[in-house]
């Protein structure tokens, strides 16, 4: 006997390599799928974040005196009425 290694064919690394891919493509696919679900959930967030502060900006408080009390303090002419 020449050796007691057993003979390596030069195909069984790729034969290997074959046979182990779908494993890791499934697990790459996974991670790929857990970031771009991360992704999503952050852009959820800020979108409501967004539409709230935009809601809380529109609304008026009971208390607030931001709009004038007539239009002539704003700057504007009032509405013209019929008078008859």
């Amino acid at each position: 006997m020449l050796g007691t290694q057993p003979f390596v064919s030069p195909l069984s690394g790729l034969l290997t390599r074959l046979r182990d891919w779908p494993v890791a493509a499934q697990q790459q696919a996974r991670r790929n799928a857990m970031v771009a679900a991360t992704a999503c959930a952050q852009r959820r967030i800020e979108r409501e974040e967004v539409a709230d502060f935009l809601a809380s900006r529109r609304r008026p408080s009971a208390g607030s005196v931001d709009s004038p009390a007539s239009p002539e303090q704003a700057g504007q002419t009032p509405p013209a009425t019929a008078h008859g």
